[in-house]
């Protein structure tokens, strides 16, 4: 039997457990967040959106999520 590998990030202070080789867009889409509306930012980094896919996360990386709210 094959073991799935696995690695420890933080995404907005908490620890997650996730595949090893996930991409950022990947983690975005299993935590159902609409890309539209949020600023990412890893390792203290913002990122551009347009590099989500191309980003895989590796043990002990930090990612924080930012969410846009309207108002006035």
């Amino acid at each position: 039997m094959r073991k799935i590998k696995k690695i420890k990030i933080k995404v907005n202070g908490k620890i997650k457990t996730i595949k090893k080789n996930n991409s950022l867009s990947n983690l975005l889409k299993i935590l159902k967040i609409p890309l539209n509306k949020v600023a990412v930012e890893l390792n203290q980094e913002i990122v551009n959106k347009r590099e989500l896919n191309k980003i895989k996360l590796k043990t002990k990386d930090k990612i924080e999520i930012v969410h846009f709210i309207g108002g006035g």
